[in-house]
């Protein structure tokens, strides 16, 4: 079990635990703070997903930053139990948790998300297999964070509007079209 710090909000600088699962990769501080600040730092009130919950970094700082509500999707068991324990020690009221598969979630969820965060685990094609959906469960005005190995360009009906790379991480948001 290893631990990495909430970058911003209400709960800046706790400690969140993080399980030691096959491939889960925590998004870099710096990435995250990149992120929300493309976000414009604060999320009074938004509706997040987190589809591939892992750690919860990115759920639970858009909860620290005054999300609304927050919907995490984790399939693994190990991963699920570490954010239940993260939930309960940081009393995140507005963070729902929900195991299961996140293309079985995407497929009955509905536009009410107002920022959607997809950091899948790499070399399973999630990105393809998810992006047909994406902008099916955005708000109006939502938009989808992609964090992946590759840089991703292009998702239909959606349009990047910005994009980095952080060593082998490449990460984007799209807005609609």
């Amino acid at each position: 079990m290893s631990r990495i710090r909430i970058v911003g909000g209400a709960w800046r600088s706790r400690l969140i635990d993080v399980s030691t699962v096959k491939g889960l990769r925590p998004t870099p501080d710096r990435v995250r703070e990149t992120l929300f600040n493309w976000l414009c730092q604060e999320l009074d009130g938004k509706a997040c997903l987190d589809l591939f919950a892992g750690s919860g970094a990115l759920g639970f700082e858009a909860a620290s930053r005054g999300a609304g509500k927050v919907t995490m999707v984790e399939q693994d068991a190990v991963a699920f139990a570490a954010l239940q324990h993260n939930a309960k020690t940081l009393q995140a009221a507005c963070v729902q948790l929900v195991r299961g598969d996140a293309l079985k979630f995407a497929r009955s969820a509905g536009p009410s998300w107002d920022v959607v965060f997809l950091d899948p685990p790499y070399r399973a094609g999630w990105v393809d297999k998810l992006a047909p959906l994406l902008p099916d469960l955005l708000t109006e005005d939502g938009v989808v964070y992609v964090e992946a190995e590759y840089e991703i360009e292009n998702i239909e009906r959606l349009t990047r509007v910005k994009h980095g790379r952080a060593g082998q991480v490449y990460y984007s948001l799209f807005a609609r079209a």
